[in-house]
């Protein structure tokens, strides 16, 4: 692991300025760039962390904060233990703000947010990786499906809600993804049931799309997570090692 700088950074968009998180080798020299996506809990300590211990591995890492619209972040303030189950409040005040941010203005803020990363010294020229944790990765696999030649790599942990009947359902962007992607789902996760991960299997199948999905017994939705009660430090270190291996694949 090298010594990595970190820094906030503001990205200009369609509909504002997005506050976002920017981390890299401590060197300065361009590096293959990755794309983070929050959790629903959103840009906070442990994600910035998360951030740091990818770009020791290398890369030059993005983590926007994707609620920007409704403020700064943290645009929810929690507590450093996160839990729900102690607090119901949390998704009554979560709730809304992840139904506000609908597939078009995923799509907008991606296409600004890989613009914003190809202008940059510190990304070295050419494709991009995307990994995203909850509803990050669902944001991922869009990422991945409408920007087809910017994102090389593309992967989604403990993902909610990816094969779903809506008409706007993530999996249903298979067709358009060049990339290669990985997912690892929580076995224990009522957001993605069986047959939402068998529908979610078929989808990329069906389309050609290189990928690699797996189910990790007994974790729960969550599992990256250390400031949740879901955190699993063993499915946790599987997620790393498998993150860290699609990108010295396609890097």
């Amino acid at each position: 692991m090298t010594d990595v700088r970190a820094t906030t950074v503001d990205i200009p968009t369609e509909d504002g300025v997005a506050d976002s998180y920017l981390v890299h080798p401590a060197d300065g020299r361009p590096r293959p760039a990755v794309l983070f996506y929050q959790d629903a809990y959103g840009l906070r300590p442990h994600l910035r962390a998360m951030a740091d211990r990818l770009a020791g591995a290398g890369y030059t890492v993005l983590v926007p904060n994707v609620f920007y619209r409704l403020g700064r972040a943290p645009v929810v303030d929690l507590p450093e233990f996160i839990d729900p189950g102690a607090d119901p409040t949390i998704w009554e005040r979560l709730g809304p703000i992840l139904s506000a941010l609908t597939p078009d203005l995923v799509e907008r803020d991606a296409d600004a947010f890989l613009r914003w990363l190809a202008d940059s010294p510190l990304a070295a020229a050419g494709p991009v990786a995307v990994t995203g944790y909850c509803m990050g990765a669902g944001l991922a696999l869009r990422t991945a499906g409408t920007h087809p030649d910017r994102v090389a790599a593309a992967a989604g942990f403990h993902g909610g809600r990816l094969a779903t009947d809506a008409p706007d359902s993530p999996h249903l962007q298979a067709s358009n993804i060049t990339a290669e992607l990985y997912f690892g789902h929580a076995d224990e996760d009522p957001s993605l049931p069986p047959e939402q991960v068998a529908r979610f299997e078929e989808a990329l199948t069906a389309a050609g799309v290189r990928h690699t999905c797996e189910v990790y017994t007994g974790a729960r939705h969550g599992y990256t997570q250390a400031d949740t009660p879901a955190y699993d430090p063993e499915a946790d270190e599987r997620h790393w090692a498998a993150l860290l291996d699609l990108l010295k694949r396609t890097f």
